[in-house]
């Protein structure tokens, strides 16, 4: 809120400044045309040197003026659009979800131009606020050398106002449909690059190049339509200022034709006529700014109001977190009717026959979604009741799909806050003994890791972000196909790292590694979104012949 304040405190000074700058500047040609009659007219030298100290004086009242308004402008549109960036952020972070559906270009797209757009109107109403300044004053400094002139302009000025925003509806449109295309076309550029090697191993680049030209073709076609409509918008609006402009003149030259009015104040009049254009021409210019921000607007607010995947709940988990898990006739997804029981410190692998279902386990297990029927209970307190961030400080589901962030190995592992106070020993220690465990102890810590974890192979990316959910040492750790890239050698080192450094914490394996599930107190079988048998792995092996098809196929 104080941050909120001294944006509005800075743009009403902001705002005042430029409509004194805007005042003075309408100001400079009826001091010109007094000048004119009070001492050209009648050769009086130290007149006419008054009155060009008086215009220095308001020029430099101008230049400061001008200076300190649009700095004021400028920073509350940058700290606005700042707030509003740290906003969008937020919501796309929060835990609770619901945000992350769009394709990660729309997401950096509304992040940076969008809330780019929403901010500047801040600075576009400061510019609004001393344009009609200018032109009140202009038109009561007519209305004072003419009666006349002064309702001209103040007769049409309002329809010019009117007929700019008229024609920025077809701009904001467009702006709104071009916005769109080049989320779209960013979105497709990330997820080509982010999929590059994928793409040249199974021979699909060209596919994936034509791909991206035709979504680039009609993002390139809705800018231009964009780029029309403001063109359109800023040439009518210039050439029918540039026609008002000249009916004032023309109405001035006829007054002082007949008398009405002096040189002098024909020369105030003109000079108040050209500078009309300045202040019409800025309102213009803040048609088009709206415009474009109200679309931007528009796309900021939906995402902001998108309603969380899963809701905060109003009770908080158990002071000290045993780890005890349990499902009662949960359905969701692949799931149906799904009981089970896991103890607190126990090591459980869960095979499922059908990948989709062990998903289904995972995403209700991290509270990722809440079942469409049933519970899920951690030390008898229900999911559903409890804060999505508050949650995953007791529960930590590790994703299959393994992403690094740009920087180590050991800022990766370490990227978790509570690593050196859970872990009990020093931050190098906790690294290494989580690499160990993870099998990833012939990685240097001070490895450079790029974007994306581009750098290392997908069995080194697995491995760190293994040893990272390893790091973390929450209570209750799930993991999801965490050994996948890895040959059976390593696959076997890391099921015994788990197994010991898991020791009397609560773990569960979602996967169908036989050397993990064999490191496993017992392992249940999911089929069908049941659990249809369990049992020591050893046990399953030799008694069932669906758990050796899905464990051994």
């Amino acid at each position: 809120m104080r941050t909120v304040a001294s944006q509005w405190r800075r743009l009403a000074g902001g705002s005042l400044l430029g409509a004194g700058h805007q005042a003075g500047e309408a100001l400079v040609p009826v001091l010109i045309g007094v000048a004119i009659d009070q001492a050209v007219a009648g050769g009086d030298w130290g007149r006419l040197l008054l009155w060009l100290a008086v215009l220095a004086a308001v020029y430099v009242g101008l230049s400061f003026s001008y200076r300190f308004g649009a700095r004021a402008g400028e920073r509350a549109a940058e700290e606005a659009a700042h707030e509003l960036r740290t906003a969008v952020v937020a919501r796309v972070l929060h835990p609770g979800g619901g945000a992350e559906d769009r394709l990660p270009g729309a997401l950096t797209g509304i992040a940076t131009e969008d809330v780019r757009r929403v901010g500047a109107v801040l600075m576009a109403a400061l510019a609004a606020v001393a344009g009609l300044t200018g032109l009140v004053v202009a038109g009561v400094l007519l209305l004072n050398t003419s009666v006349q002139l002064g309702l001209i302009v103040l007769a049409g000025t309002p329809g010019l106002l009117w007929l700019g925003h008229l024609l920025g509806k077809p701009l904001e449109r467009r702006s709104a449909v071009e916005q769109e295309h080049a989320a779209r076309a960013s979105g497709m550029a990330a997820d080509l690059v982010t999929g590059l090697r994928v793409l040249k191993g199974i021979g699909a680049e060209r596919a994936a190049v034509e791909r991206y030209r035709r979504t680039s073709r009609d993002s390139l076609a809705a800018t231009l339509r964009a780029a029309r409509a403001e063109a359109l918008q800023n040439g009518v609006v210039l050439a029918l200022t540039g026609a008002f402009i000249a009916l004032i003149a023309l109405a001035g030259g006829y007054f002082a034709t007949t008398g009405d009015i002096t040189l002098g104040q024909l020369v105030s009049a003109v000079g108040l006529a050209l500078f009309l254009q300045g202040p019409l021409q800025l309102f213009a210019w803040v048609n088009a700014e709206f415009a474009q921000a109200r679309a931007s607007a528009a796309r900021v607010a939906a995402l902001l109001s998108a309603p969380p995947a899963v809701p905060a709940g109003d009770r908080e988990p158990p002071e000290e977190v045993a780890g005890a898990l349990r499902l009662r006739s949960v359905t969701y997804g692949r799931l149906r009717d799904l009981d089970l029981d896991i103890a607190p410190g126990e090591l459980v692998g869960v095979a499922a026959t059908d990948p989709a279902a062990a998903a289904s386990l995972v995403r209700c297990l991290g509270r990722q979604a809440d079942p469409e029927t049933g519970t899920v209970e951690l030390d008898g307190v229900p999911l559903r009741d409890l804060d999505p961030g508050r949650l995953r400080e007791a529960v930590l589901v590790a994703e299959h799909e393994a992403v690094l962030f740009e920087g180590t190995v050991t800022s990766n592992v370490t990227s978790n806050v509570t690593v050196t106070t859970d872990a009990g020993h020093a931050p190098g220690a906790a690294v290494a003994e989580a690499l160990e465990a993870a099998g990833a102890g012939d990685i240097p810590p001070g490895t450079p890791v790029s974007e994306r974890g581009g750098s290392l192979s997908g069995g080194q990316r697995q491995r760190v972000a293994l040893a990272r959910a390893l790091a973390a040492a929450r209570p209750v750790l799930v993991l999801h196909d965490p050994t996948t890239a890895v040959d059976a050698v390593t696959e076997t080192r890391i099921a015994d790292g788990i197994s010991r450094l898991r020791r009397d914490r609560t773990t569960v394996l979602v996967t169908t590694s036989p050397a993990l599930l064999a490191v496993a107190d017992r392992v249940l079988l999911l089929h069908e979104g049941r659990v249809a048998d369990e049992a020591p792995h050893a046990d399953l092996l030799r008694r069932n012949p669906g758990y050796r098809a899905a464990v051994l196929a």
